[in-house]
């Protein structure tokens, strides 16, 4: 956690280039080259099976390409040495699919669990802490005694979303977040990553299908398609990519 007053980064770097990966004879990812700047948001739309979650993997280092290079401020997460790895994971967030919120534990020492690993440790200042991000995330300090089956969907994709941005991270994933949120939470939930990611200056890359989430979400849009980047442009070209693959998913056509 920065301190108020301490100097802090702006964001991170992603460059990709010629990601690949297969397994067996299916190709999923097949040279893939994206890049997002410090402090941008970025989202990756696609349809089902297109290779968006294999790719947010691959720059997880949560499974290996093939060939290619993924750098995070210049450190290459394919070889670089452990310790430089490590050090990127530590200034990242993610909100995962569904949540991935911890049972057994309840809500505050969730959203504190990246400064803990977990250790139940200065209690007082963790709860604190987490108080807060509840606050940001519009919920009350009631909400963090409790346990997250005790909580709605829509709480709950709130709580994961204080956990993402619990440790001031410069760079945040976010996986399908409003997965199984009716229209009106997923706008809420939308809006509200949105301007926390905009108010502590992190980078932003999401995977998304959702093109109501990647209107309001992104700066820029790319296009995953058979593997690859077909498109990349600033949201307000969205709806005019002139790729007719762009268009189709994008307006909801069928071939």
């Amino acid at each position: 956690m920065v301190e108020d007053g301490q100097q802090r980064r702006k964001g991170a770097s992603i460059e990709i280039a010629g990601l690949r990966k297969s397994f067996g004879d299916k190709i999923v990812l097949d040279g893939v080259n994206l890049g997002a700047t410090p402090g941008e948001s970025l989202v990756i739309i696609g349809g089902s099976g297109t290779g968006k979650s294999v790719l947010l993997k691959c720059i997880l280092g949560l499974m290996p390409p093939d060939t290619g290079t993924i750098l995070i401020d210049d450190v290459d997460m394919t070889n670089a040495p452990r310790s430089e790895r490590e050090e990127v994971r530590d200034r990242c967030g993610m909100l995962f699919q569904g949540g991935a919120l911890f049972d057994s534990m309840n809500v505050w020492r969730n959203i504190t669990f990246a400064l803990t690993r977990g250790r139940q440790r200065k209690s007082k200042e963790m709860r604190r802490i987490a108080v807060a991000m509840l606050e940001k995330v519009g919920l009350e300090e009631r909400v963090a005694d409790l346990r997250p089956a005790e909580i709605s969907g829509g709480m709950q994709k709130r709580v994961a979303l204080a956990r993402a941005i619990a440790a001031n991270p410069d760079l945040i994933f976010f996986d399908e977040p409003t997965t199984g949120l009716d229209p009106i939470r997923a706008n809420t939930i939308n809006h509200l990553i949105r301007n926390l990611t905009t108010g502590i200056g992190a980078t932003a890359l999401t995977i998304t299908h959702d093109m109501e989430s990647a209107k309001i979400i992104a700066d820029r849009v790319a296009m995953l398609h058979e593997g690859r980047i077909i498109w990349s442009g600033p949201v307000d070209q969205l709806e005019n990519s002139g790729n007719p693959l762009v268009d189709q998913f994008v307006h909801g056509r069928a071939k």
